[in-house]
């Protein structure tokens, strides 16, 4: 399993968002803040959008912010969304599993307890814990 570009940068996104509670903001600053290209980021935002991540305010003073607070966010939610599964193989990507060989397949087990894993290390972690994390390893300084 590898992480895409998109995944990555809806993480980052939604951590500066989550570091911004105190309004609207501009996805300039964020792509400033973030050294990501605006355009990027304007084509991560409707995905977002559509599964009410954000809330959205246009015009002057608008922007982006949390739909809920940070720690209401998994970060194994923000990569299912962006990556679409998190299944190491693809016969795991479908809650049913329709491969013809699952009934025989000596490895399917290995490959379903790394599914487990995986889903569950990513489950376990909110924007506030990786905020919280951040600010205790640096003395409240932000990086990204």
């Amino acid at each position: 399993m590898k992480i895409s570009t998109k995944g990555r940068y809806a993480l980052r996104m939604l951590i500066d968002l989550a570091l911004h509670p105190e309004g609207y903001v501009a996805l300039k600053d964020i792509a400033e803040r973030q050294n990501i290209s605006k355009k990027y980021l304007e084509q991560i935002v409707p995905l977002l959008n559509r599964s009410n991540f954000l809330r959205t305010n246009r015009g002057y003073q608008g922007g982006y912010m949390l739909s809920k607070p940070a720690s209401k966010y998994t970060v194994g939610d923000i990569l299912r969304l962006t990556e679409g599964s998190l299944a190491p193989i693809s016969c795991l990507v479908d809650e049913n599993n329709t491969c013809p060989r699952a009934d025989d397949c000596i490895t399917l087990p290995i490959w379903e307890g790394l599914h487990e894993v995986i889903c569950n290390y990513l489950d376990s972690i909110t924007l506030q814990d990786i905020i919280e994390k951040h600010n205790t390893d640096n003395g409240g300084e932000y990086y990204i």
